[in-house]
C-alpha cells in the first residue's frame, strides 16, 4: 500500500530539499529523457522559474507528440451535498446549516437530459458529499446504471470505497473514479479533516490502491491547492503516480491541481495561494516529468487561464459546471461547494478550443490510445 511508501518520505526532508535546488539541478532535469521524482522536484522548485519558457515549449512538445491536439471535455454533475465529514474548507461540510439535497432517481434521469442539451457530452463525472448512509454504493450504481443510456464514460468521486465495492460498480459501467488527497501532509491531516470518514489519512489514501486492485480502467488524482506548502503536496502527489503507475500499469491516470476558491463555509481562507505563474510552472513540471498522464483543468480557473494552458499541457476540461446538487435542471439555487470561475458555456468553450486550433473531443478516449505503458516505468 502506498501509505507503507509514504511513510518512508519525509515531509520536512522534501520541502527542504526542493527549496535547495539550484539552476544546475533545473538544466539537468530538463537535459533528461526520463525523469524521476527528484528531477521534478527541480522543476517546480523556485529555481526553475528562469526557465519557464523552456519549460512551456518542451511541455507543448511532449503534449503534441502524445495526445496531439485534442482536449477531452467532461461534466460534472453533483448527485448530493448531504454529507458526514466535517472538513473546516468546504461547503458541503456537516457544520455547515444548509439545505441538503439527495437526488431521486427521476430527479437524476431529469439531470442527464438537460446535461445532454448543453453540449454532445459523453463523459460524465458523478460528485457526492460523503455520506453512505444515505448515498452509498447501492444509490451510487442506482445512478451510474441510469447515466449509461445518456453517456458512454462514466466517472464517479465520491467516499473512498472498498476494492469490492469498486470493482461492483464497474459491473454498473464504472469507467474512472476521481479522488483528492487533499493534502499528503499526514501530521496535518485532521486539522483540516477534524470528524467523519475523511479524518482516517491511510483509509483515504490507500483508497487508490483499492481502486488498482480493482481494476478500474482511469483513476484521477490530485491535491488541493492551499492548505499545505504546494511544491511540497505535488511532490508527494508524484510519488503516488509513479507508485501506482509501477504497481497497477494497465490503468490510466490523470491529476488536476485544483486552486481553493472561497465557498459558503465560515470563511476560510487559503493557507498558501498559488499564482497563475505557479500553476503554469507546475503543469509545464508533470507535463516534461510524464508524458502519459492527463492534466485535467477544472472551471475553479478563469478562462484566459484555461485557454492558454489549453496549448501548453492540458488535456481535458470540464465545461459549464455546476457545483450545486442537481444544478442543471432540479435544484439551480442549491448551495455550491465552490464559485466556478469560467463561466462559459460548453458550445462557448468548444468554439474558443478551435479558435485555439484544439480539437475538443466530447467522448472519452478511443481505446486505442490506452496500448502504451505510462511514461517512465
Amino acid at each position: 500500500m502506498f501509505s507503507e511508501l509514504l511513510d518512508t518520505i519525509s515531509w520536512e526532508d522534501t520541502t527542504r530539499a526542493i527549496y535547495a535546488k539550484t539552476d544546475a539541478d533545473v538544466r539537468i532535469a530538463l537535459a533528461k529523457e526520463r525523469l524521476n521524482v527528484d528531477d521534478f522536484m527541480a522543476l517546480i522548485s523556485p529555481a526553475a522559474t528562469p526557465y519557464l519558457e523552456v519549460m512551456a515549449r518542451l511541455s507543448r512538445k511532449y503534449t503534441l507528440e502524445r495526445f496531439g491536439k485534442t482536449i477531452s471535455l467532461y461534466i460534472p454533475l453533483y448527485l448530493t451535498n448531504s454529507c458526514a465529514n466535517g472538513c473546516i474548507y468546504c461547503g458541503f461540510q456537516s457544520g455547515n446549516p444548509v439545505k441538503r439535497v439527495i437526488l431521486t432517481e427521476e430527479e437524476m434521469v431529469n439531470e442527464y437530459k438537460a446535461i445532454r442539451k448543453l453540449g454532445p457530452f459523453e463523459n460524465l463525472l458523478l460528485v457526492t458529499g460523503e455520506n453512505p448512509a444515505k448515498a452509498g454504493v447501492s444509490y451510487i450504481a442506482r445512478a451510474l446504471d441510469l447515466a449509461k443510456p445518456y453517456f458512454s464514460n462514466l466517472q464517479i468521486e465520491v467516499m473512498p470505497l472498498k476494492m469490492e465495492e469498486y470493482k461492483e460498480l464497474t459491473e454498473h459501467g464504472l469507467n474512472g473514479v476521481v479522488c483528492f488527497q487533499e493534502t499528503y501532509n499526514r501530521t496535518r491531516y485532521t486539522t483540516y479533516h477534524p470528524r467523519g470518514m475523511k479524518s482516517n489519512f491511510e483509509w483515504r489514501v490507500n483508497g487508490f490502491d483499492r481502486m488498482g486492485q480493482a481494476g478500474v480502467h482511469k483513476i484521477g488524482l490530485g491535491a488541493l491547492i492551499g492548505l499545505e506548502d504546494w511544491r511540497t503536496d505535488v511532490t508527494m502527489l508524484a510519488h503516488h503516480l509513479r507508485y501506482l503507475q509501477k504497481t497497477y500499469w494497465k490503468t490510466k491516470y490523470s491529476v488536476n491541481f485544483p486552486r481553493m476558491r472561497p465557498s459558503e463555509n465560515g470563511g476560510f481562507q487559503p493557507n498558501v495561494v498559488m499564482t497563475d505563474k505557479e500553476l503554469a510552472q507546475l503543469t509545464f513540471a508533470m507535463r516534461i516529468f510524464d508524458r502519459d498522464v492527463d492534466i485535467s483543468y477544472s472551471t475553479r480557473e478563469c478562462q484566459e487561464m484555461r485557454d492558454n494552458m489549453a496549448t501548453l499541457g492540458v488535456t481535458s476540461m470540464s465545461a459549464e459546471s455546476k457545483t450545486e446538487p442537481g444544478g442543471y435542471y432540479s435544484y439551480p439555487q442549491a448551495l455550491e461547494q465552490f464559485h466556478v470561475s469560467d463561466e462559459r458555456t460548453a458550445r462557448q468553450v468548444e468554439i474558443d478550443l478551435r479558435k485555439l486550433g484544439r480539437e475538443p473531443v466530447w467522448k472519452d478516449w478511443d481505446q486505442s490510445f490506452d496500448i502504451h505503458r505510462p511514461y517512465g516505468t
